[in-house]
């Protein structure tokens, strides 16, 4: 099995969903963007896609 690193910025998954949901006619807040791209985050830890790393830098 390959293994590759992988960088997921919450910040990027909210411009992301911004973007998809005004192109659909919706007009979501700053907040519940963040907390679209929170449930995000947490989806891909929960399915395992990802592994939470904590920048210790």
């Amino acid at each position: 099995m390959k293994e590759i690193e992988v960088f997921i910025d919450t910040e990027e998954i909210a411009e992301f969903f911004f973007q998809e949901l005004v192109k659909r006619g919706y007009v979501p807040t700053e907040e519940e963007l963040e907390e679209i791209a929170d449930i995000t985050f947490e989806y891909l830890l929960d399915k395992c896609i990802i592994d939470e790393e904590v920048d210790e830098g």
